[in-house]
């Protein structure tokens, strides 16, 4: 991986950073510009070797071809070509001349990654280094009242104990030493900024935020008028739940401050950030701080945040030698920046021929950009809270939206797919009871609503082609569609479940999924990506929960927050639609559809519409 620099930011929001599924869309004319120029480069001194003229030459396979068939391989060129100017309009290759790009070529990190072999962030190692954990507040707010460094000093192993912001820290030899040092500082903390706060105040907030007037995020046409004058409405209400991050490999950093430099080891989304934060602690130019990526045991947002840069770096320089700060599985959750909660309210009314024409909603959430760049949280409105609805692949005559922010302490942050991981269900699960109430099909419905030949229309006919949505389903099964635009790239998918009346339970027994992300780069990747959301998305779907009690997180472990288990996974169908469109991002998009096409196909064959995430089953127990 690149260090930290300048060179390597995103060209649109100049930060080196991953994340908005943005690797490939924000650096597609960028990446083949490189490419082409330094193909070029080597021709010309593949030329210059050989006094002929560059246009004569041809390039395959690493190699510069001769007219007579002699070759010569690209590493035998570099030295040359470095010397050489970059082109400014180096010439592109055609779509028809790509021989990489939509391929699917062997990854080179996979065989280590199943053989174990992969050096994690969490396996790093550095001479003369010590263990380091941290004590973080058991309630939002806390700060230490006292603590006692003498006990936590006497375990053999441990080094120093450092108090700094409203944590203590104990590094130790090793980091078992660390957590016995840690346990026994017995720290008392202060009561917190809200030492009642539990799961219940927060899902009263939330309601009491649907009773209030909120921020306008959109206004189209006249929705008040449009809804009296319906000839059906609908109401729905929906709510969702706080998620954490839950990645399989726990928080870590690893730093060693020395006098003119600052070295980092962390497997970070955010490098930018982890440099400016290192840079701040040391005050050490920019240029003597070096971040380091290693690989990352699943980041999905929580990675972007500086906070394990934050806390090595600043032990590091405190105690003169490398540390590695190591979160456990409880720290992991219980210091998370979470997906936010929310709730919504929608009320859409039908006109006599079943069409839409009124769409009202209100969404009630913390805000993420608050803290993130609280600038552009503009007249009230956190784009990211309701992205997904004024957004909406829907072309809606009428619509009023509204935004309430929530003031809660609990820290929020980017989850996979942000705002549209809950919007995009509440959006398509009502679209398929309007469906219901105009007597129509799901997919014919959406379809009417749509920009004809539009990305999302295109999506939709494929999934309902590949899906066989037309066909018979097979006995004791019902299916279920839902759609989704965000980040450049539309997706879809058909869920085909069964219900047990008796449990309640449901039993997702194949998935069919389309994505267009314009020109597909990387199938094989772009398949894993549908794959492992659709697996995340399932499992928020039908476990995830963070739930609070006095004042901070109580859920601690997967033993409170399960996951999916591998025999839950369905078979799961992916195709990739060939796009004339540009290209988009991969790694959100296969969130959002997921949860309200398991509803749809529930809804189908219940007549029960599961509003609430995680499902509520015990709705469709038989009475």
């Amino acid at each position: 991986m690149a260090l930290a620099g300048e060179d390597f930011k995103d060209p649109y929001w100049g930060m080196q950073v991953t994340g908005g599924s943005t690797g490939i869309r924000h650096r597609w004319d960028m990446f083949r510009k490189a490419g082409a120029g330094a193909r070029q480069m080597l021709l010309e001194a593949a030329a210059k070797k050989w006094d002929i003229a560059p246009a004569k030459l041809s390039t395959r396979e690493s190699t510069v071809i001769h007219p007579d068939g002699r070759t010569i391989s690209y590493g035998q060129l570099v030295d040359a070509a470095q010397t050489l100017p970059f082109p400014e309009k180096p010439a592109l290759k055609a779509p028809e001349d790509y021989r990489l790009i939509g391929s699917d070529k062997e990854r080179f990190d996979i065989p280590d990654k199943v053989a174990g072999k992969t050096k994690f962030g969490i396996d790093q190692f550095q001479p003369d280094m010590c263990i380091a954990c941290v004590s973080r507040p058991p309630r939002f707010g806390a700060e230490p009242e006292s603590y006692d460094e003498e006990a936590a000093m006497s375990v053999t192993g441990v080094i120093k104990v450092v108090r700094f912001a409203n944590r203590v820290g104990v590094c130790a030899e090793n980091t078992w030493a660390a957590m016995q040092g840690r346990e026994k500082l017995n720290i008392q903390w202060t009561p917190g900024t809200m030492p009642d706060l539990d799961s219940g105040i927060i899902k009263r907030s939330f309601q009491e935020g649907l009773t209030k007037q909120g921020a306008v995020a959109e206004e189209t046409g006249d929705a008040a008028k449009a809804m009296i004058e319906a000839d059906v409405t609908v109401d729905g209400d929906y709510t969702f739940p706080y998620l954490a991050h839950a990645a399989l490999e726990p928080i870590n950093c690893t730093a060693h401050v020395e006098k003119d430099r600052c070295r980092v080891w962390v497997p970070t989304q955010g490098q930018t950030m982890a440099q400016m934060m290192a840079a701040k602690i040391t005050g050490l130019p920019d240029n003597k701080v070096e971040i380091m990526t290693t690989p990352a045991g699943g980041g999905f947002g929580l990675r972007s945040e500086p906070d394990p840069v934050e806390d090595s770096v600043t032990l590091s320089k405190i105690v003169g030698l490398p540390v590695k700060v190591m979160w456990t599985r409880e720290d992991d959750f219980t210091n998370d920046y979470f997906r936010p909660g929310a709730a919504t309210t929608i009320k859409a009314g039908l006109d006599k021929e079943g069409m839409p024409i009124a769409w009202i909603q209100k969404v009630v959430a913390p805000s993420i950009m608050s803290r993130f760049a609280p600038q552009s949280v503009k007249n009230g409105v956190d784009s990211t809270a309701v992205q997904g609805i004024p957004d909406m692949v829907y072309k809606l005559p009428n619509r009023h939206v509204e935004y309430v922010m929530t003031d809660l302490p609990i820290p929020v942050g980017f989850w996979r797919s942000v705002g549209y991981s809950y919007t995009t269900f509440s959006v398509e699960t009502m679209m398929d009871e309007l469906a219901a109430k105009a007597n129509k099909d799901p997919v014919e419905f959406r379809l009417s609503l749509m920009e004809k030949d539009s990305r999302p229309y295109r999506v939709l006919q494929l999934l309902a082609d590949k899906s066989g949505w037309a066909d018979t389903v097979p006995v004791g099964r019902s299916r279920g569609v839902a759609i989704a635009e965000c980040f450049g790239s539309s997706s879809g998918y058909m869920a085909e479940v069964s219900v047990d009346e008796d449990s309640g339970g449901i039993t997702v027994q194949k998935l069919v999924a389309v994505i267009d992300c314009g020109l597909a780069v990387f199938p094989n990747a772009i398949k894993a990506q549908m794959e492992g959301g659709a697996i995340m998305a399932l499992s928020a779907a039908f476990h995830e929960e963070v739930e609070f009690s006095g004042g901070g997180v109580i859920t601690s472990n997967y033993d409170d927050y399960p996951i999916l288990t591998m025999a839950e996974v369905p078979e799961i169908e992916v195709h990739i639609a060939q796009s004339v469109h540009p290209v988009g991002g991969t790694g959100e998009l296969p969130v959002p559809p997921l949860a309200p096409a398991v509803a749809n196909a529930v809804f189908k064959a219940t007549g029960v519409m599961l509003r609430d995430l995680p499902f509520k089953t015990d709705l469709l127990k038989k009475t």
